[in-house]
């Protein structure tokens, strides 16, 4: 199974990206999807996560900004950022759980300029 993030890029704050990240491979069922990020110097956190049902939770630092989503036929999840800020600025990782493991995507980065 691999998984492939897009999206990434320069943005001035304010701005928006869409992030997408496509499951591949022997798939049979994705439970749990979801965004990730880590800044320089700072551990990697959770963005926002969405169940198979679409069950959906957020780091309060992204509520009402940021809104993922996902497309269970096409094994791919979705995080539209919006009101981009400096404090964004990171590397972005999708991990899919599936039945016998997590997987991660490679990360792409996002920066959003001052």
């Amino acid at each position: 199974v691999q998984l492939q993030a897009f999206g990434g890029g320069l943005v001035q704050a304010g701005g928006s990206l869409r992030l997408s990240c496509a499951a591949s491979g022997r798939i049979f069922s994705i439970n749990a999807m979801g965004w990730y990020r880590q800044a320089p110097g700072k551990q990697r956190e959770l963005v926002a996560g969405i169940t198979s049902g679409g069950s959906t939770n957020y780091a309060d630092s992204v509520k009402g900004r940021f809104t993922i989503s996902r497309d269970n036929a096409k094994n791919t999840v979705y995080l539209q950022m919006n009101s981009l800020n400096p404090e964004d600025t990171a590397v972005y990782y999708c991990k899919a759980e599936l039945v016998m493991r997590d997987y991660w995507g490679q990360g792409t980065l996002v920066t959003v300029s001052s």
